[in-house]
């Protein structure tokens, strides 16, 4: 038995407070998650022999790090299954652009691997082995937009207006734990409520506290921020970086009004690139992206 072409989407952080820090280390946070229809790429064929294995290996990523090779262990372990999987990935979403593609991709093992092997664990179950393999993995089991609390793992649902998102990765790769455990970031931001965040329009609450501390040790992407929003500028949008970036992000009304604005942007490097000229950044992905209202494998738990 075979699940091909199973989707893992990003996400984005429409904003993100760093509002306090327990006792073991973890940071508490706010936020509010969207999912994007920027996704990842996942082939499941089934093993009778028991065995987990990958069929693509990631550039930088051992075996033993691997999300999606944990995520289907703890299934196995949590479940008693016999049956094993063999786990193909396409990957799309950039590594350390804070648009959750790992999380995104773990979770994604979990649903699959629960309705391929059989195994029959409901969303809440799915989401407790979930939250051990990372902060973000739970929202994407969750399947909706959501406002997050706690290390991510308080979820509450939330209607979002539809919107469409232009996502650029400066050419730098971001590691969260480095961001986290910076001594200037601010820890200490007030406590809001979802109330609070509804009650505004979406892209204009809020902050992201990580983008400091970004800025501050990744200057390319501070670089980048600063010329992107200059080029949305006529356009009256802002520009935010998702999650501990490097991603950056605008958000628009209509998704033809992100295609034209990443026609434009690409349209500008390319003649940056003819002419030699240093007065651009660089850019390794811009995409024009639709906001989902919900994760394109909710209706696959049935609980």
């Amino acid at each position: 038995m075979t699940l091909y072409d199973v989707p893992a989407p990003a996400k984005v952080n429409l904003f993100l407070h760093v509002v306090g820090r327990r006792p073991d280390g973890y940071h508490l946070l706010q936020t509010a998650f969207r999912f994007i229809d920027l996704c990842d790429t996942l082939h499941f064929d089934l093993r009778a022999d028991g065995g987990i294995g990958r069929s693509t290996d990631l550039p930088g990523v051992p075996p033993e790090q691997d999300l999606t090779l944990r995520a289907a262990h703890a299934l196995q372990r949590a479940t008693g299954t016999r049956q094993g999987v063999q786990i193909g990935l396409e990957k799309r979403i950039p590594q350390g652009g804070g648009l959750g593609g790992g999380s995104s991709d773990a979770a994604t093992v979990l649903i699959a691997l629960n309705r391929l092997w059989g195994t029959g664990l409901s969303r809440r179950e799915l989401m407790a082995l979930a939250l051990p393999l990372g902060a973000d993995v739970p929202v994407f089991v969750f399947g909706q937009s959501a406002f997050a609390q706690g290390v991510g793992e308080e979820l509450a649902a939330v209607t979002l207006p539809e919107r469409a998102y232009l996502v650029a990765q400066p050419d730098a790769s971001v590691p969260t734990a480095e961001i986290f455990s910076a001594p200037d970031l601010t820890r200490d931001s007030s406590y809001i409520t979802i109330a609070d965040f509804l009650a505004s329009p979406t892209f204009c609450f809020g902050r992201n506290d990580l983008e400091p501390v970004v800025y501050r040790l990744y200057p390319e992407v501070l670089g980048a921020s600063r010329w992107l929003a200059e080029q949305l500028k006529p356009r009256g949008v802002a520009v935010r970086m998702s999650g501990s970036g490097a991603c950056l992000y605008a958000e628009f009304s209509e998704l033809s009004e992100a295609v034209l604005a990443k026609t434009e942007i690409t349209a500008i490097m390319r003649g940056a690139d003819k002419t030699f000229s240093q007065t651009h950044p660089r850019f390794r992905l811009v995409q024009a992206c639709t906001g989902l209202a919900e994760h394109p494998l909710r209706n696959w738990i049935a609980r």
